[in-house]
């Protein structure tokens, strides 16, 4: 099965939590602190396979999550950092933010690309002693990983693409140019899915080309299969457009010409302007008078055209010698770079980092902060300079402010995540 959309959601590992930790040892007297730090969470990592065609295996797994890094311990010991996650792509593929459509990464090279960061590693106790708070009760927890819901899009990497509608020849056309086998049969829409083949120009010089299933007219607009995969010509460097010049099946090749375009445009107004050949294909079944009116439509509209017949490889030859010389006037295959995140969202992130809410019923505050729960893990409601910071984290964060702001009195009760504590100025 050709699959070339998937959704799947990404978690990068959170970084493991700093060690509380006193040193004890004979003779040693106030060895003092020495809980070690955390380690990082696992990056998640795409990376491109070749032995991947399709994006079927996301159809079965759809949530990848790395390792979290291991806890800080006694004797300074750091935690060890877990080791990134790889996941294994086909070539073209083209990552993006499932919820802004934002390009993340394009799947083209051999290059490794970290898709989600995993967390810092929290700070040990032993990073918190001062001259005046020598037995700090407190570490840090690991910061949280970063965790996306992504789709991938495969787009395949071709110099050339063949375009037309359905049973016009192309399928016959890539399996004689080259040493691709798709299935041809004298019906429409024999070719349900793209096929790629290597065609070699000459000793030195060969490109890929690909045969797109038929498109039909309403394509652009979802109609038919050509829809699926019209994505997959947005990469060619090139399109020969395939057309039966022969109407054997009752069709004007002047008015098949102008609905493919068509339907290029509507997909992609760029597709339209790419560099196009025509491929008068049938040509052993039509008569000279229609080879003769459709080369005349077609140089008008300034475009190279070629006599062939796939099924006889009249003309193929000649046909893969011009496209391996324009293909050497055009630029590389096409690359999608990565979009930055807008700054509209860099600040909604921010604000939702330290986002609360609170509640009063029947005289109890109520304060939902789910960042806040790592923080409250690493708190001892017995050593004072654990509650101190721990009072610094509800300041900063807005929290006091918001509970003055709501007319909260000394005394009152305060449910923070399920904590509850009397307020106290």
């Amino acid at each position: 099965m050709f699959v070339d959309k998937a959704k799947i959601k990404i978690k990068a590992g959170d970084g493991g939590d700093g060690a509380v930790s006193f040193h004890r040892e004979k003779y040693v007297a106030a060895g003092g602190p020495d809980g070690g730090d955390g380690g990082r969470g696992g990056d998640v990592v795409f990376q491109v396979d070749d032995n991947f065609s399709t994006l079927i295996d996301f159809r079965y797994k759809r949530k990848y999550v790395a390792e979290r890094g291991q806890n800080g311990s006694a004797r300074n010991c750091t935690g060890k950092s877990a080791p990134p996650l790889i996941i294994k792509v086909p070539r073209g593929t083209l990552v993006r933010d499932a919820n802004t459509g934002r390009i993340m990464a394009d799947m083209s090279t051999d290059e490794p690309k970290i898709l989600a960061k995993g967390g810092m590693g929290g700070k040990g106790n032993a990073n918190f002693a001062t001259p005046t708070r020598q037995i700090p009760k407190f570490a840090k927890p690991g910061y949280m990983g970063e965790e996306f819901e992504v789709t991938l899009e495969l787009k395949l990497l071709a110099d050339v693409g063949l375009v037309g509608f359905p049973n016009v020849g192309k399928s016959t056309l890539i399996s004689v140019v080259s040493a691709a086998k798709p299935k041809i049969a004298n019906y429409h829409f024999t070719t349900l899915t793209p096929v790629l083949g290597v065609v070699k120009a000459n000793e030195e010089k060969s490109f890929v080309m690909a045969d797109i299933p038929g498109l039909i007219e309403g394509a652009g607009d979802g109609v038919g299969l050509g829809h699926e995969f019209l994505r997959h010509v947005e990469r060619c460097r090139l399109i020969v457009h395939v057309v039966d010049v022969s109407g054997i099946e009752g069709r004007d090749p002047e008015e098949d010409f102008r609905i493919i375009n068509q339907e290029l445009a509507k997909f992609d107004e760029e597709l339209a302007k790419r560099p196009q050949i025509v491929a008068a294909n049938k040509s052993d079944m039509a008569s000279e008078e229609q080879i003769d009116s459709f080369r005349r439509f077609i140089e008008e509209q300034g475009l190279s055209f070629f006599c062939i017949s796939s099924a006889t490889t009249q003309g193929t030859s000649e046909l893969i010698k011009k496209i391996a010389e324009v293909l050497d006037t055009l630029p590389p295959i096409k690359e999608y770079e990565p979009e930055p995140i807008p700054q509209a969202e860099l600040d909604d992130m921010a604000g939702a980092g330290k986002h609360f809410e609170i509640s009063e019923e029947d005289g109890i505050y109520y304060v939902e902060a789910p960042w806040i729960q790592p923080i409250m893990r690493t708190i001892d409601p017995d050593d004072y300079s654990s509650l101190q910071y721990f009072q610094r984290v509800l300041i900063n964060s807005g929290i006091i402010a918001e509970l003055e702001k709501m007319g909260i009195q000394e005394g009152d009760t305060v449910n923070l995540e399920g904590f509850e504590f009397d307020f106290v100025y």
